[in-house]
């Protein structure tokens, strides 16, 4: 079986659904295996400020504000140990710290410390008087609601602190902690998320760096020119910039998108995206003649649930559908051949 961008275009319009099937055989996920990163902690690092913790609070007995606040200051990983206490992302908690301390503590603020912890885990904090100001309110927060524990909610709801370590406040933490249970590990792993989808997010980009940077060393090993886009660029004559055009964006003649989606639901977004790209491309132009080749470059599994918005992408593209598995046939079967100079 041939790929679609081994055949004409009308071979594809009159018979989509065999080409979905080749497609979708060569589509590949990554699913189970992410990048580190910068801001990867490893779990004896996290372990230790588990433990850091622990000891200046008596095994949890004394987790007062001025405390946990001189211990964040001279080992700050274990602020993301006591938000992984919580279960709450730091815009979550910047928003409760603000609710209830009056202090203007910023999503944009938590989330900076947050990674900048990470990133340096054993680097003391460098604190001005706005930025304790907020350190100090996001913890005296986390003391009152670990110390509260988890309040009463109707039949039909929740709380997000009824969790096996925060029902019953400082009590079911203490009890967790001594009775012999790994509750670092339990930390550690609800710090990851669900397991490792806060890790996940972090790395967002570089996840989808991957098949990007496979393309631009395509593009680079063949000499072809070529302009990269950054995230939220505008580019003349496009709303949403591709994310490479070729040779230039004063004169494109291929344009490129490159999507990786775990999800079907985000995979629909994405197609309709490069069908807009299609859809620019004929305006004024004749049926077979489109003013720019447009490209797709896709990974990730939520490419391969649908089959109706597989045939969207075909046809959008005129076939020109590339996966991780054929990326090396992606200049000989496109324009980009032309454009080549090694």
């Amino acid at each position: 079986m041939r790929y679609p961008f081994e055949v004409p275009f009308e071979e594809i319009e009159a018979d989509p659904d065999r080409f979905v099937s080749v497609v979708f055989s060569s589509l590949e996920s990554e699913f189970l295996v992410l990048p580190r990163g910068r801001g990867f902690i490893e779990y004896p690092v996290f372990e230790q400020a588990y433990e850091t913790l622990k000891q200046v609070s008596g095994g949890f007995h004394n987790l007062t504000t001025e405390l946990v606040l001189e211990t964040v200051s001279r080992a700050p990983l274990s602020l993301i140990v006591l938000r992984s206490m919580l279960g709450f992302t730091p815009s979550e908690w910047a928003y409760l710290a603000t609710q209830r301390s009056g202090v203007d503590v910023t999503q944009g603020y938590a989330r900076t410390l947050d990674r900048n912890i990470r990133i340096a885990p054993l680097a003391p904090l460098r604190l001005t008087a706005t930025a304790k100001e907020r350190l100090t309110a996001l913890i005296g927060s986390a003391c009152e609601l670990l110390a509260s524990g988890a309040p009463g909610a109707d039949a039909d709801k929740i709380h997000r602190l009824d969790k096996a370590d925060t029902r019953e406040g400082l009590h079911s933490i203490r009890a967790l902690a001594e009775m012999g249970a790994p509750y670092a590990m339990l930390l550690y792993e609800r710090f990851l998320g669900r397991p490792f989808a806060g890790h996940r997010d972090s790395v967002s980009e570089l996840v989808g760096d991957v098949l990007e940077s496979a393309i631009e060393r395509i593009l680079d090993e063949a000499g072809i020119s070529k302009r990269k886009t950054r995230r939220a660029e505008k580019i003349s004559g496009f709303d949403q910039a591709p994310d490479f055009v070729v040779p230039s964006e004063f004169n494109p003649q291929v344009v490129i998108e490159a999507k990786i989606t775990e999800d079907d639901g985000t995979a629909r977004d994405k197609i309709t995206r490069v069908q807009h790209l299609g859809a620019l491309s004929m305006v004024g132009r004749p049926k077979d003649s489109p003013k720019y080749e447009v490209i797709a470059c896709i990974a990730g599994r939520g490419f391969g649930v649908r089959r109706e918005d597989m045939k969207k992408l075909l046809l959008a593209t005129r076939g020109k559908v590339f996966t991780l598995k054929t990326l090396d046939a992606l200049i000989p079967n496109t324009r980009l051949r032309d454009f080549r100079t090694k």
